[in-house]
């Protein structure tokens, strides 16, 4: 159930939700923007937040698709990889967890931020931190006993079964409980994403490249002594 079902059901709303909220829900594909609200808390917690989950994304992507015989294939051995690893995923992640906090603390004391703040929001953010917390803790735990579990052995290649549509729940079972406590949470973040504003990391603004150009018209009764440009010659 946890590692076969659970997996599948998240996976199939994630891909759903989003199509489904893509075409009867496009106005409500948004960020809902609070920066008109307040910007200078804004200015450090979303790059430390924004940055610091996009390593943790990469991490994710390198221990999960990556095997562990690709790596030592180019000469890169398991010590140096957790090595590397482990502190990446440490500072990516308490990065990370300072942007989150210094943003749930904006929405709480900035009253404009708070009144635009959803129960869907507040739902939103204990799922992601929680999340957050739950890796960051299990990594930082595993390598302060001084033995880390290796998740190349058991977690990744889980993982990767789902996708091959041969799962093997037995390699997650093997883990340790923080790291299916993570998984779970993940699990339960990715199935809740198209229903949040966490939909816009599928966002790009290719419209601007393609949009015509907003034209300025000055109210100004003297022109100058310049002549305008072609297009900008004054009108009425």
């Amino acid at each position: 159930m946890l590692w076969v079902v659970v997996p599948y059901v998240s996976i199939a709303v994630f891909v759903v939700g989003h199509v489904w909220r893509y075409r009867y829900d496009k106005f409500g594909w948004t960020t809902r923007s609070s920066q008109l609200y307040e910007n200078r808390l804004l200015r450090l917690g979303s790059p430390l937040f924004h940055f610091g989950i996009l390593l943790v994304v990469l991490g994710h992507v390198a221990g999960l698709l990556i095997p562990e015989s690709w790596t030592e294939a180019v000469g890169v051995s398991e010590t140096a990889y957790h090595a590397v690893a482990a502190s990446l995923g440490i500072l990516a992640g308490l990065c990370t967890l300072a942007g989150a906090a210094i943003l749930v603390y904006r929405r709480r004391t900035v009253g404009p931020v708070f009144s635009a703040t959803t129960r869907n929001d507040k739902v939103m953010y204990v799922l992601l931190v929680g999340t957050i917390v739950l890796g960051l803790g299990t990594t930082i735990l595993g390598n302060l006993t001084g033995d880390p579990h290796n998740y190349r052995e058991t977690v990744s290649p889980w993982f990767r079964s789902l996708f091959y549509a041969d799962p093997q729940p037995q390699l997650m079972a093997a883990a340790p409980l923080g790291f299916q406590l993570h998984v779970i949470a993940a699990w339960i973040l990715f199935a809740f994403w198209p229903f949040s504003r966490l939909v816009h990391v599928f966002s790009l603004p290719l419209g601007y490249l393609t949009r015509p150009y907003i034209v300025y018209r000055s109210r100004d009764d003297q022109l100058g002594n310049r002549r305008p440009r072609r297009g900008w010659e004054r009108v009425g």
